[in-house]
């Protein structure tokens, strides 16, 4: 059964409190049981202790299904993108290499991909992902357009991210401020690479030591 195509995943980042009960619950799914699809990220962590959900995009044109030479990795009619398939899996790593988002990741002990699916056994009929049923923040959530709006008035969901001269539209939104998200028609994530630290400034007050003058 298909994922209903009215229901999208939603990651907000400034929701995210890196309270780890994503990862947590991403354990309990039943098609990788006992192991996390998904992880937190620092934004900049020497600057702050803001955290962001790596989950799996379910890119439109999934580079690392394009680049898998045993034709392991297969995406759904619904869009959802699945991890490798144990049969053809050779545990080469190319997918590893190719994701623009750095999901997958191979397990050297079973000698196979894995990485987020949706929680494709709940979100193809209807259910939340497991990490979106935790979320106290809803920096992670499951639902329609609509309902997102109405939660986000200042937000906008996008879908098209720009690496250098490509752009990749995703199954899954990210959450952006909406005069920024009017202004740019995708988020280029290659940006940030260019960035340059801001000059810091460290001043410290020193305080007289009010126990000077004391003879011991």
């Amino acid at each position: 059964m298909p994922k209903p195509d009215y229901l999208h995943f939603f990651i907000d980042p400034n929701r995210c409190i890196g309270c780890q009960a994503c990862v947590q619950a991403c354990t309990e799914c039943d098609t990788h049981r006992g192991e996390s699809m998904i992880h937190l990220e620092y934004v900049s962590r020497p600057e702050s202790v803001q955290t962001v959900p790596v989950v799996c995009m379910h890119c439109e044109q999934p580079t690392c299904a394009e680049v898998c030479p045993a034709d392991a990795i297969k995406r759904t009619g619904d869009g959802v993108v699945q991890s490798a398939r144990k049969p053809r899996c050779i545990a080469c790593g190319n997918c590893v290499m190719a994701c623009p988002f750095g999901v997958p990741e191979v397990y050297e002990d079973r000698k196979i991909m894995m990485k987020c699916d949706m929680c494709y056994d709940r979100s193809s009929v209807g259910k939340k992902p497991m990490c979106a049923t935790v979320c106290p923040s809803q920096a992670l959530f499951f639902g329609t357009l609509e309902q997102i709006e109405q939660l986000r008035p200042l937000s906008k969901p996008t879908n098209r991210f720009q690496f250098g001269g490509q752009t990749i539209t995703t199954q899954v939104y990210v959450m952006l401020p909406r005069a920024l998200a009017t202004r740019v028609p995708h988020v280029d994530v290659a940006a940030a690479m260019d960035e340059r630290p801001r000059n810091r400034a460290l001043s410290l007050k020193v305080e007289p030591d009010p126990f000077a003058e004391v003879e011991v």
